[in-house]
């Protein structure tokens, strides 16, 4: 299979796998909207991941043109679901701190998963 294929496999098996998570298990209290929110928003994240894009809320905010208030709503939220998770880390210009954050272990071990399950399918 070409690379690039593959990579669109890869692609769809990360936004069905955040469709399912996130619409499959709704938080107490939420609305289907911040639902909505938070796939478009792990999406935004998964092509910064690959982009190899520093994911912090002030890079978020430039790729979305969200408010840093928008942003930090849906992405507690992802990190409550512990789709994402969080350090903090020193901020670009050296002084004080800010929130960094990575796709979680344990989705990306979900969506490897899925991948091995494909690559037997393929021979």
């Amino acid at each position: 299979m070409t690379r690039a294929l593959k990579t669109q496999w890869h692609n769809l098996a990360f936004s069905g796998l955040t469709l399912h998570e996130i619409l499959d298990h709704p938080l107490e209290d939420e609305t289907p909207q911040a639902r909505l929110k938070q796939v478009g928003m792990m999406t935004v994240i998964y092509s910064m991941n690959q982009a190899h894009q520093k994911l912090t809320l002030s890079s978020i905010m430039e790729v979305t043109a969200l408010t840093r208030t928008g942003v930090k709503e849906t992405v507690d939220l992802l990190v409550k679901r512990g789709m994402l998770n969080e350090t903090i880390v020193k901020n670009s210009m050296g002084r004080g701190t800010a929130r960094q954050f990575e796709i979680s272990e344990e989705l990306m071990e979900k969506l490897r998963s899925f991948r091995a399950s494909q690559s037997v399918g393929e021979k």
